[in-house]
């Protein structure tokens, strides 16, 4: 123990001030409960529970019977940042060129590059809020300055432009947000989007981050980018991957279309840390985005079926107040009605205490809001079975009825 003591004050203060992941965390939680003989169900990662789609793994055999085992350019194989350009164009109305898209591995990291390469100490990023559990840590990584903008279940989880403007400082030097959004699954609308695009054009220093990760899950119509907007064009980086709408969470790959000077100096942070990413996978990557894509409507369609399943189940446990999740693949509960309340055993103080009591007593991982930035709501992924999703509700919602 005193070893362990001083071994930990040898780390960094950048990795002492860093929290995990929470949802690794309560995964890892979920799989050590597992292996003491409980029946879990995890509803706490963000991974689809659909295979790869076999066209696209075939693409990757393919490609290693090729030989395409080598290293790889930093910013990606010419062929797959041809390919999203082409998808860029195809579905987000973007132009770029090629030199400035980069392919790293995994979107996470191509969040990290951006952030790394813009912000310096005591530099802000205005982040909106819910928002990704990694956002505000790889901000402080980079010493920088997390600037959390809320909105809660009233506003269905979006911030609105207003709010985005008074957050702004001299300071300011990113604005970060997904759509679809995790946690929520909510979806910024193209008036929504352009009026933050306003907002953010008239501040030159401010650089837009936007996470589109689930932009094939999306339940209500089009996809709108914001860096079509005319005047943030050339001031977004659009941020996307293969994990959420291809199922390909293990083959980890990402990519950002960027200003040219954003996209050089990824490539150079990207450069120093990994290099280039999996060959073969990329390879596969091009396929997939130039090939048929009924696997990811078919996912899509899934997805929201089950989205309507889960609403319909939660809507009958008392105590749960839930909006309509427009995207992606998660429900975002605001469960403060259990605060203060306990079975006997254990009380429930907040979203962290109410995570674990369904973790402990209903055998399912959920997640907490705390790490998403909503200290009243929980997460629950409904990337999962039909059979799994009843089962786990049906849980917790007897386990919510032990409270008083």
């Amino acid at each position: 123990m005193e070893m362990e003591l001083v071994a930990s004050s040898l780390l960094s203060r950048r990795i002492q001030r860093m929290e995990e992941s929470a949802t690794i965390k309560m995964a890892q939680q979920a799989r050590d409960l597992a292996a003491k003989g409980f029946e879990v169900i995890d509803l706490s990662l963000g991974e689809p529970d659909f295979d790869t789609p076999a066209h696209i793994k075939e693409a990757a055999k393919k490609a290693l019977d090729e030989g395409f085992t080598k290293y790889t350019p930093v910013p990606g194989l010419v062929e797959l940042r041809k390919a999203i350009q082409t998808k860029f164009k195809r579905d987000n109305n973007l132009d770029f060129d090629i030199n400035q898209i980069v392919v790293s591995n995994g979107a996470k990291q191509s969040i990290a590059n951006v952030i790394l390469s813009l912000i310096d100490e005591d530099d802000e990023v205005v982040i909106l809020s819910p928002y990704w559990v990694s956002y505000a840590e790889l901000v402080k990584l980079a010493d920088g300055i997390p600037v959390l903008v809320h909105a809660d279940i009233e506003q269905d989880y979006k911030v609105s432009a207003e709010q985005v403007e008074a957050a702004i400082t001299d300071r300011t030097k990113i604005l970060l947000f997904s759509s679809p959004c995790n946690p929520t699954g909510s979806v910024y609308a193209e008036d929504e989007l352009k009026a933050i695009a306003d907002v953010i054009a008239k501040h030159e220093q401010i650089t837009i981050i936007s996470d589109e990760i689930y932009e094939y899950i999306n339940f209500v119509g089009k996809h709108i980018s914001i860096g079509a907007f005319e005047n943030v064009k050339d001031r977004t980086v659009t941020v996307n991957g293969f994990s959420k709408g291809f199922s390909m969470t293990g083959w980890r790959l990402g990519y950002i279309g960027a200003p040219k000077w954003i996209a050089d100096a990824c490539n150079k942070m990207q450069g120093q840390i990994t290099s280039g990413a999996t060959a073969f996978g990329q390879k596969a990557a091009a396929y997939a985005l130039l090939s048929d894509m009924t696997p990811s409507w078919e996912m899509r369609d899934a997805f929201l079926k089950r989205r309507d399943l889960v609403l319909e189940l939660v809507s009958k446990v008392p105590g749960f107040k839930v909006n309509k999740p427009e995207g992606a693949f998660y429900v975002f509960p605001d469960i403060s009605s259990f605060f203060g309340k306990s079975d006997g055993n254990f009380t429930v103080n907040n979203a962290d205490d109410f995570a674990e009591y369904i973790l402990h007593n209903a055998h399912v991982a959920i997640v907490t809001g705390s790490a998403f930035g909503a200290d009243n709501c929980v997460r629950f992924s409904y990337a999962t079975s039909e059979e799994k999703l009843r089962k786990a509700i049906e849980r917790i919602g007897a386990a919510c009825a032990k409270l008083k």
